[in-house]
């Protein structure tokens, strides 16, 4: 039973976030004093940090135990003339291998546009283009009119046939396309 409860007391955080301060309390000196011998009464080694946008306060502690007496003590109690409110802090989450992770860094020049790229990276010059002789001999021979067979069938595969048609009357002649008169301004 006492491993059970020291197993539980070591998964709370060693910190409060106290809440509902007023915002006066942040520039009053006296009020932060009081506030502070409160909370270390109970750990004389407490830390505190004050988020004064947030109106809250973190009070860091030594130990599990101090930390549960003194949320104990003054949630939902009067403190520096409001009610204030405790709660422990949340503790970090531990990553763990099944969720996803980063990018490698040796991508991340990728990414557009790159901020730089990375050390010792030098720029490949292009290779000459690939001239495929063939093709370009097969292109030149196409005659409109013609039937060209470009793959012969076999017993798995069927032919591939083009059959080229000639340019329809007119087609070299493009119609005129008539501008948009632009609007008269006043």
């Amino acid at each position: 039973m006492a491993d059970d409860e020291d197993d539980s007391l070591n998964e709370i955080a060693h910190a409060l976030i106290v809440t509902n301060l007023d915002i006066g309390f942040f520039d009053d000196d006296s009020r932060k004093e009081e506030f502070e011998a409160a909370f270390r009464s109970y750990d004389s080694d407490a830390s505190f940090n004050y988020l004064k946008s947030f109106r809250r306060a973190r009070v860091n502690f030594t130990s599990t135990e101090s930390t549960v007496s003194a949320r104990l003590k003054y949630h939902d109690t009067e403190l520096c003339g409001q009610i204030i409110k405790c709660y422990f802090a949340q503790l970090p989450m531990l990553m763990s291998n099944d969720n996803l992770l980063p990018p490698k860094q040796e991508k991340l020049f990728l990414i557009s546009p790159p901020s730089s790229p990375p050390v010792g990276w030098e720029q490949v010059p292009e290779s000459e283009p690939v001239l495929n002789f063939e093709l370009i001999d097969a292109l030149a021979r196409l005659t409109p009119g013609e039937i060209h067979e470009v793959h012969p069938p076999s017993q798995t595969m069927p032919a591939i046939v083009v059959h080229l048609c000639e340019d329809p009357e007119g087609f070299s002649e493009r119609p005129m396309v008539l501008q948009t008169r632009r609007p008269e301004r006043m």
